[in-house]
């Protein structure tokens, strides 16, 4: 165990040696790691899961909204074809989601997904979804700015921890496309 990078967690783990504390979907992604960082560089942290909405968790760990980043799970749809893609904004921010994200997948409509289908199709529990061990056919849009930042703090998959990780690890997952502008200010 080692001392975390951001906020004030009892310690760190590279999250490849701790399967315990991600979901299985993150696990084997985190296995077969070909990332522009070490997976060593992911590392997790064991929380508190009632702490794990992001106002809270950021307060109780001492993590400041720009170093944690919110992974959104979007249905976009053209026609009667239905696309989910995933969105990581900093926590400081919002998606884009009828500008930047419904142009950039091409659909004419782009919502939330709702969270029965995210939760199953993920493999990952709700407040937890990560861009980490995602499904390999999904979009996964990332915001520059997320992946311009030091250090992120991101779901595991599960609620009862968090991953730690270089922002350029998140432009290095398989087909992420990084975004200028895909995170808004919150009331922009």
């Amino acid at each position: 165990m080692d001392s975390a990078p951001i906020g004030t967690f009892a310690g760190a783990w590279p999250a490849v040696d701790r399967p315990d504390l991600v979901a299985g979907p993150v696990g084997a992604a985190l296995a077969a790691w070909r990332g522009p960082e070490p997976v060593e560089s992911v590392l997790v942290v064991d929380t508190d899961p009632d702490a794990a909405d992001t106002a809270v968790f950021c307060e109780t760990y001492g993590v400041r909204p720009e170093e944690s980043a919110n992974c959104v799970v979007m249905a976009a749809k053209r026609g009667s074809t239905v696309t989910l893609a995933a969105c990581v904004v900093l926590a400081s921010t919002r998606a884009d989601v009828n500008g930047v994200v419904r142009r950039h997948l091409g659909a004419r409509k782009a919502s939330f997904a709702p969270m029965d289908e995210a939760v199953s199709r993920s493999g990952m529990a709700y407040g937890g979804i990560t861009p980490v061990g995602l499904p390999a056919d999904w979009p996964l849009l990332v915001d520059a700015a997320a992946a311009e930042a030091p250090w992120l703090v991101i779901g595991s998959g599960l609620r009862r921890s968090k991953l730690l990780l270089p922002g350029k690890a998140l432009a290095g997952l398989p087909g992420a496309e990084v975004l200028a502008g895909l995170g808004v200010p919150v009331g922009g």
